[in-house]
């Protein structure tokens, strides 16, 4: 299977709780910014969790009455990287895309509507389409890596899409940003989430370790 290389990289609580507003009560902030472009990861991938919290755009009509059906993509632009994000379904409304370095790139599955692809195409967003009811991440990865060359992704949350990844074996390390403080409120979203009970443990094996002057830890371990 041709893939990207693909690390998972986030910041968490010493409890692994990744809550954006309790992480923006530590520091750390910087180190997070500055160790993800030391990863060489131009591109990175998000959640639709991660677009609802964020407000990074709001749902939109569309509705899945006329589904696609089938796999298929749009190569709007070939960039260094992009700004990754997935949406099964195909819900979510944005501004025309203007950017030539990190450009928006949605992963949806078959269920999203012709008319929301063909709203991205008018917006000059690329797009992928594959998987029956949930993006099939693994086949979106060998198109992101055949079709539009990339060859580095960062997947940066949230827990759901992280466990995506994890659950269908496509990540190679996991690095992890620990800030100095506890959350402990109950119902927190971590940094993994949602598998099945007899889902297996993940061996991982130590990269590196680094510590950083405003007492944050920072873990890279390649995945087995």
């Amino acid at each position: 299977m041709k893939k990207p290389y693909i690390v998972c990289h986030m910041m968490t609580s010493l409890d692994g709780r990744i809550d954006c507003e309790m992480l923006e009560t530590l520091a750390g902030e910087t180190s997070y910014a500055k160790t993800l472009e030391s990863l060489n990861c131009p591109t990175t991938i998000s959640g639709s969790g991660t677009i609802i919290r964020d407000k990074i755009t709001e749902a939109g009509k569309f509705q899945a009455s006329d589904p696609i059906g089938k796999e298929a993509f749009s190569k709007k632009a070939l960039a260094p990287g992009y700004e990754i994000y997935a949406d099964s379904i195909g819900r979510f409304l944005w501004e025309k895309e203007t950017s030539t370095t990190q450009p928006h790139l949605i992963l949806t599955s078959k269920k999203a509507s012709k008319e929301y692809l063909a709203y991205l195409d008018a917006q000059n967003i690329s797009w992928i389409a594959t998987g029956d009811e949930m993006v099939d991440m693994a086949r979106a990865m060998e198109i992101l890596a055949e079709e539009f060359d990339v060859k580095r992704v960062a997947v940066v949350g949230g827990a759901a899409i992280n466990s995506s990844f994890l659950k269908a074996g496509l990540l190679d390390e996991v690095s992890v940003l620990i800030g100095h403080g506890i959350d402990g409120r109950k119902g927190m979203p971590t940094l993994f989430d949602g598998l099945e009970m007899n889902f297996p443990l993940t061996q991982l094996k130590l990269a590196d370790v680094q510590k950083f002057d405003d007492d944050t830890v920072w873990l890279r371990y390649f995945v087995r």
